[in-house]
Protein backbone atom coordinates (compact mmCIF):
# COMPACT_ATOMS: atom_id res chain seq x y z
CA UNK A 1 0.00 0.00 0.00
CA UNK A 2 1.34 3.33 -0.88
CA UNK A 3 1.03 6.22 1.57
CA UNK A 4 2.55 9.02 0.34
CA UNK A 5 2.78 12.35 2.31
CA UNK A 6 1.53 15.68 0.84
CA UNK A 7 4.04 18.51 1.52
CA UNK A 8 3.21 22.02 1.85
CA UNK A 9 6.88 23.17 1.64
CA UNK A 10 9.65 22.56 -0.93
CA UNK A 11 13.94 22.74 -0.11
CA UNK A 12 15.23 25.67 -0.87
CA UNK A 13 19.50 27.24 -0.95
CA UNK A 14 22.19 26.36 0.61
CA UNK A 15 22.21 26.13 4.17
CA UNK A 16 25.46 25.77 6.37
CA UNK A 17 26.27 24.12 9.68
CA UNK A 18 24.84 25.73 12.35
CA UNK A 19 27.37 28.12 14.32
CA UNK A 20 27.21 26.68 18.08
CA UNK A 21 28.27 28.56 21.60
CA UNK A 22 30.04 26.55 23.91
CA UNK A 23 27.31 25.19 26.00
CA UNK A 24 26.22 23.45 22.38
CA UNK A 25 23.38 25.95 21.85
CA UNK A 26 22.44 26.76 18.39
CA UNK A 27 23.11 30.22 17.58
CA UNK A 28 23.18 31.26 13.96
CA UNK A 29 22.53 29.60 10.56
CA UNK A 30 23.43 30.98 7.42
CA UNK A 31 21.54 30.42 4.12
CA UNK A 32 22.42 31.18 0.73
CA UNK A 33 19.59 31.85 -2.20
CA UNK A 34 21.34 32.74 -5.62
CA UNK A 35 18.91 35.28 -7.24
CA UNK A 36 17.51 33.22 -9.46
CA UNK A 37 16.51 31.46 -6.51
CA UNK A 38 15.36 34.34 -4.66
CA UNK A 39 13.44 35.35 -8.46
CA UNK A 40 11.79 31.65 -8.25
CA UNK A 41 10.78 32.21 -4.48
CA UNK A 42 9.33 35.74 -5.30
CA UNK A 43 7.71 34.40 -8.43
CA UNK A 44 6.42 31.44 -7.05
CA UNK A 45 5.53 30.93 -3.10
CA UNK A 46 4.32 34.69 -1.77
CA UNK A 47 1.02 34.17 -0.14
CA UNK A 48 -1.47 36.04 -1.60
CA UNK A 49 -2.80 39.24 -0.01
CA UNK A 50 -6.23 39.61 1.62
CA UNK A 51 -9.13 42.26 1.52
CA UNK A 52 -7.09 44.10 4.64
CA UNK A 53 -3.90 43.77 2.74
CA UNK A 54 -2.14 41.43 4.79
CA UNK A 55 -0.75 38.77 3.59
CA UNK A 56 2.29 38.87 0.96
CA UNK A 57 4.84 37.17 2.63
CA UNK A 58 7.87 34.57 2.20
CA UNK A 59 7.74 31.67 4.92
CA UNK A 60 11.54 30.06 4.98
CA UNK A 61 11.92 27.45 7.46
CA UNK A 62 14.98 26.21 9.19
CA UNK A 63 15.34 23.00 10.22
CA UNK A 64 17.60 19.96 11.18
CA UNK A 65 16.78 16.72 8.96
CA UNK A 66 16.24 13.38 10.11
CA UNK A 67 20.12 12.66 9.36
CA UNK A 68 20.88 15.42 11.04
CA UNK A 69 22.24 17.95 8.23
CA UNK A 70 20.85 21.94 8.29
CA UNK A 71 17.64 22.28 5.96
CA UNK A 72 15.74 25.27 4.71
CA UNK A 73 11.81 25.03 3.01
CA UNK A 74 9.82 27.94 1.83
CA UNK A 75 6.31 27.11 2.41
CA UNK A 76 4.35 27.03 -0.51
CA UNK A 77 0.90 28.32 0.03
CA UNK A 78 -0.73 26.80 -3.38
CA UNK A 79 0.62 22.92 -2.42
CA UNK A 80 -1.98 20.75 -2.17
CA UNK A 81 -1.49 19.64 1.53
CA UNK A 82 -1.80 23.78 2.22
CA UNK A 83 -4.73 23.94 0.36
CA UNK A 84 -6.38 20.88 1.96
CA UNK A 85 -5.23 22.46 5.49
CA UNK A 86 -6.68 25.60 5.01
CA UNK A 87 -9.79 23.60 4.20
CA UNK A 88 -9.85 21.77 6.72
CA UNK A 89 -9.11 24.73 9.01
CA UNK A 90 -12.15 26.51 7.36
CA UNK A 91 -14.81 23.60 7.58
CA UNK A 92 -14.11 23.27 11.21
CA UNK A 93 -16.93 24.02 13.40
CA UNK A 94 -17.13 27.45 15.08
CA UNK A 95 -16.06 26.44 18.88
CA UNK A 96 -19.65 28.62 20.29
CA UNK A 97 -21.40 27.93 23.42
CA UNK A 98 -25.03 28.35 23.41
CA UNK A 99 -26.68 28.61 26.57
CA UNK A 100 -30.64 29.23 27.17
CA UNK A 101 -32.82 29.09 30.67
CA UNK A 102 -35.85 27.57 30.62
CA UNK A 103 -36.67 30.19 33.27
CA UNK A 104 -38.80 33.04 31.58
CA UNK A 105 -38.00 35.34 34.79
CA UNK A 106 -34.03 35.08 34.09
CA UNK A 107 -33.15 33.09 37.38
CA UNK A 108 -30.59 30.61 37.62
CA UNK A 109 -31.30 26.62 37.16
CA UNK A 110 -29.47 26.15 40.42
Amino acid sequence: MSDSKKYDSVLVGYVDEPRMDAQGNIMSWTVKLKDHELKDILDSYVTPRNADGKGGNVIIKLFMSKNGKPCASVYNPFSEAAKERRQSNNSAPAKTTVVQSSNDDDELPF
